[in-house]
């Protein structure tokens, strides 16, 4: 059996299993999040717990649109976004809408926590749920408008090879932002900045939070939402920030793995290199040549 083959199989294996496992596992436990955050008193009264409830709604979101089409066109062969382009073009906007809000609730929730286990009250006063409700309004608009060149350039395709329809994006500059922009900063590298540097800064104070004045039963609901939210962040440095190496590798690796494989490869380097080298230095004596010339 062929080895690309093999790797096609293999990788449908994973997708079928280990995406079904995560699709019922993630559906699961995030709705078990939002039971147990609405469901007590004190976390309806936590802005932090607002802001990991909303989160795992819109983890939710992500799955069903994220995770869900791709288990149904590997078991069912049911390819919905090329099917409709309605749903082409509301799968894409749904899953960048959920993705940006869903790490924007865990960015703020660890500001949160920062400004929670703050000594400074003119930082806790942003710790409230009033404050919470506005700022999840503000940024979820923010993110409703910057969608909506999505639903503008996400559209169908027909291949005028075989004439088939995909559903994918048509214009090219759009196309660049989406995989530098949306990809590698907004949904990557700017949440584990964000969270690593304000994550580090609470796990600080709340080392200092058994030395003050604070009321028993707000100290240790601080404790544990700190950690709760810190061990998130933990978790999302461990996994973002592989996908955001080997994300910046598939656009730098392709000659290294050329000149590593292909015998002819490295022939035409050396030929090119060569040539190169070679034109320079005619460049370089020609001047030489004319002043000789000229003498």
């Amino acid at each position: 059996m062929p080895s690309i083959e093999l790797l096609n199989i293999i990788s449908q294996y994973i997708s079928i299993y280990f995406g079904l496992l995560i699709f019922i596992g993630g559906l699961i436990g995030n709705l078990l999040n939002v039971l147990i955050f609405l469901s007590l008193q004190t976390f309806r009264e936590s802005s932090c717990a607002f802001y990991l409830a909303a989160m795992s709604l819109l983890n939710i979101g992500q799955l069903l649109t994220g995770v869900l089409p791709r288990i149904m066109n590997v078991w069912f062969a049911l390819d919905w976004p090329d099917a409709s382009l309605i749903y082409c073009k509301f799968r894409a906007y749904c899953f960048q809408l959920c993705s940006l809000a869903s790490f924007t609730c865990m960015c703020i929730a660890t500001i949160d926590q920062f400004w929670a286990t703050c000594s400074n009250p003119r930082w806790q006063r942003y710790c409230n749920i009033k404050f919470a409700y506005r700022f999840f309004l503000i940024t979820s608009f923010i993110w409703i408008l910057h969608g909506i060149p999505t639903l503008i350039y996400q559209t169908h395709t027909k291949s005028v090879v075989n004439g088939t329809t995909r559903c994918e994006i048509i214009d090219s500059t759009f196309d660049k932002y989406y995989n530098y922009g949306f990809v590698l900063v907004l949904t990557s590298s700017l949440p584990v900045f964000l969270t690593a540097l304000f994550g580090s800064l609470a796990y600080r104070n709340v080392r200092l939070l058994a030395y003050r004045a604070v009321p028993l039963v707000r100290r240790e609901l601080e404790k544990q939402l700190t950690v709760m939210v810190l061990v998130q962040v933990v978790f999302n440095f461990c996994v973002i920030v592989p996908y955001i190496i080997t994300y910046m590798f598939n656009f730098s690796s392709p000659f290294y793995i050329y000149i590593c494989v292909s015998t002819r490869f490295r022939k035409q380097l050396a030929h090119v290199l060569c040539g190169i080298y070679k034109d320079q230095l005619q460049q370089r004596a020609m001047p030489i040549n004319q002043i000789s010339a000229i003498n």
